[in-house]
């Protein structure tokens, strides 16, 4: 079989998909993955490929399922029933561990069919029921950052990482909270139909094509922003807009009306880095977006995201991330298709 032919029999591929629901459930964790396997197969369509997702709601039994919002869904199929789909997505929910005491049937059924998933992903809180049935025994899993330490105490034989925006171990998968259950459908989309079909899923939603999986739920940006409303906070959002800029100390000190002193100890003091060293961070923020979402040279990611060249931008990922650009780009995709 020729390579256009085995591309177009992957593309002609339909997936079973079955995203599991529960009273109480996350609704934007069970509508955003929706939402992606829906612009995926409607792009699969529009050019001219017979692929895409089929998928089923299901729940411990069948029947409107109410979300912790007013918005309900209806699960087709109780999961007793259900035949073991290629992929299934198990949404979330705010108060994980009530819920977990009242779902037995669920837990048991992930502990019976687990191993016979081909893919498995539990969506923020969802990965509590993962680990109740020993999936995740000695295995990385991440959760939303505030449910982290529940997880973690409550299953110590799981290896928790509070950071990650989604992780893979083995056939089991795991996000961080809400929107990053968004981030890992598009991850599966680029890994069933390619970059092409994820790029233009993503455009529909007006987002990046994803933030990978395995880096941290918070940008420098967000990070600052989380602090609250300080002046420092402004300098740091002013530094952002400007990252094209040969910025200097004394540029952002003169700026801020301040001395480079004053605005070296305030800054340090809110973010525990000085400004050039944030500067450089946020940067690196930039520079890995324009990696992973383009194909652009190297030399013009470095102009972009405001290094001198891209031997600067090379020793700022060695020292902050331990990979050269190429390798974080080629590490951190999962195709080798790229858009410009």
């Amino acid at each position: 079989m020729s390579a256009d032919q085995k591309l177009a029999s992957r593309m002609d591929q339909r997936r079973q998909v079955a995203l599991v629901v529960y009273q109480g459930f996350k609704t934007l964790e069970a509508t955003g993955p929706l939402s992606v396997l829906g612009y995926a197969s409607r792009h699969l369509a529009d050019a001219g490929f017979a692929g895409g997702y089929d998928v089923t709601i299901a729940a411990p039994d069948s029947g409107k399922i109410p979300s912790d919002t007013a918005m309900s869904l209806e699960a087709t199929v109780a999961l007793e029933e259900l035949a073991v789909p290629d992929t299934v997505l198990i949404a979330g929910a705010a108060r994980i561990e009530e819920v977990l005491c009242g779902q037995q049937v669920l837990v048991d059924w992930c502990r019976e069919n687990g191993p016979r998933f081909r893919r498995c992903a539990a969506l923020c809180t969802g990965s509590f029921f993962l680990a109740e049935a020993g999936l995740l025994d000695g295995q990385r899993a991440a959760t939303h950052w505030n449910y982290a330490e529940r997880l973690r105490q409550r299953f110590p034989q799981v290896e928790v990482d509070a950071d990650a925006i989604f992780l893979q171990a083995g056939h089991f998968w795991t996000s961080a909270g809400v929107t990053a259950a968004i981030d890992l459908t598009l991850a599966f989309v680029e890994q069933d139909y390619g970059r092409d079909i994820a790029l233009s899923v993503a455009r529909d939603m007006v987002m990046y094509l994803k933030r990978p999986g395995g880096q941290s739920q918070f940008s420098a940006l967000l990070t600052g922003q989380m602090a609250g409303a300080t002046s420092m906070n402004e300098v740091l959002t002013w530094m952002s807009e400007r990252l094209d800029q040969p910025l200097t100390l004394n540029d952002i000190a003169t700026e801020q009306g301040m001395s480079v002193r004053s605005l070296t100890r305030a800054f340090t003091e809110q973010f525990g880095a000085a400004p050039m060293a944030m500067l450089e961070v946020l940067r690196c923020d930039r520079a890995k977006a324009l990696l992973l979402d383009t194909d652009l040279p190297l030399k013009t990611v470095a102009y972009r995201a405001g290094f001198r060249s891209d031997e600067q931008m090379r020793k700022a990922f060695r020292r902050r991330f331990a990979l050269s650009p190429r390798d974080y780009r080629a590490r951190f995709s999962t195709s080798g298709t790229k858009q410009g």
